[in-house]
């Protein structure tokens, strides 16, 4: 299979050492010094993996439906264009999965995430909160993965409207605390506190390459397809 990373940082460095374990050929690394060569190795791609900048994200993901090469997009911060990424997807006919995060230990931690919120709608004495901790180099905070979290859980709480940064105002709102330390790939924590105890349910990544598998996977199974699809689909989770 050959592809093209689109975004050649941390992440798409360990995507093109698995990539080649595994046989397949790299014939495009993009970052922000080549973006010209972009085009060019999409001609000779059957896939794109893009992990680049939440300012370029549209823009890459677009020029791959346009070339007609399947995406798989792993960049956060850029979900205000996510609707008209999904129209121009339709309009060529391409295809594309868009997942906050790849590992499928954190996919197993969201669907925890998601049955322990319906259950905690019994228990409202408890007040949940989300803490995500990532390397100082992370653009974004909160993390694309804690926001996800989040919405979870403001689907299956009640009580629960929106999503705050750090401090709450009202008992509506759900606070994410976001702290940033060198060389930490990336924990989540949800934890439901009351006065007499807590309860936490934790994902903490050792390393890039669960995520990396995890996007190379997708890129795997999207060849071929066409469509808007998301992990569950990867998964085949319900």
């Amino acid at each position: 299979m050959n592809i093209s990373l689109i975004g050649y940082g941390k992440m798409g460095k360990t995507i093109e050492q698995i990539a080649l374990q595994k046989g397949h050929t790299i014939v495009g690394k993009i970052n922000t010094s080549s973006r010209d060569k972009l085009e060019p190795s999409l001609k000779s791609a059957d896939v794109a993996i893009e992990f680049s900048r939440p300012e370029t994200a549209f823009e890459h993901v677009t020029a791959c439906f346009k070339a007609g090469v399947p995406v798989v997009c792993g960049t956060t911060a850029w979900l205000d264009k996510l609707e008209e990424a999904h129209k121009v997807c339709k309009q060529h006919q391409g295809a594309f999965l868009y997942a906050s995060n790849f590992s499928i230990g954190v996919n197993l931690f969201f669907k925890l995430n998601t049955q322990l919120s319906q259950w905690m709608n019994n228990f409202p004495e408890y007040a949940p909160e989300i803490t995500e901790i990532h390397h100082t180099a992370k653009l974004d905070a909160p993390s694309g993965t804690a926001i996800s979290i989040a919405e979870q859980i403001l689907e299956n709480l009640q009580g629960k409207e929106s999503w705050v940064k750090e401090q709450t105002i009202t008992q509506t709102q759900l606070p994410i605390k976001s702290l940033r330390l060198p060389d930490v790939p990336g924990t989540h924590t949800v934890s439901y506190i009351s006065g007499i105890d807590s309860i936490e349910i934790k994902h903490t990544a050792h390393s890039r390459e669960g995520f990396a598998q995890g996007a190379l996977l997708a890129a795997e199974w999207i060849v071929g397809k066409s469509g808007i699809f998301g992990m569950k689909d990867l998964l085949d989770w319900d």
